[in-house]
């Protein structure tokens, strides 16, 4: 029935800081951007390389989301890299504070996390 994910929808604080973060420091590409009048708000469609998407949204007054490492609810977004060391290594260069690289216990991968300009958790996982 489900082929694959499609897109995720993140909510952000501050729209051009998110905005410059994932399409700048993370490379997603901009399929499509949208003003909303009617809701004061930002809608950015953004792509990954093997076609799914992210979608950037902008709301007046968005109330943070409480989050801690074991909350109900979406726990990160993790996105596959070749090599997790050198992606690592590329967000650092630009600033981006990324944890130690652990190995994953089961599959024997490596894989470490950071967090985009709002504090969602992010990872890498090496793929």
């Amino acid at each position: 029935m489900l082929l694959r994910l499609h897109h995720a929808a993140i909510i952000c604080s501050d729209y051009e800081r998110s905005k410059r973060f994932y399409t700048q420091v993370l490379g997603l590409r901009v399929l499509d951007e949208h003003w909303r009048a009617a809701r004061r708000s930002w809608k950015l469609d953004l792509a990954l390389p093997d076609g799914s998407q992210l979608e950037l949204f902008s709301f007046d007054g968005a109330p943070p989301r409480p989050s801690y490492p074991e909350a109900r609810g979406l726990r990160h977004l993790a996105f596959a890299v070749a090599d997790v060391a050198r992606a690592k290594a590329e967000l650092e260069a630009q600033g981006v504070a990324v944890e130690a690289i652990r190995v994953d216990e089961y599959t024997g991968r490596r894989f470490t996390f950071f967090a985009d300009p709002d504090e969602l958790p992010l990872e890498l996982y090496e793929d």
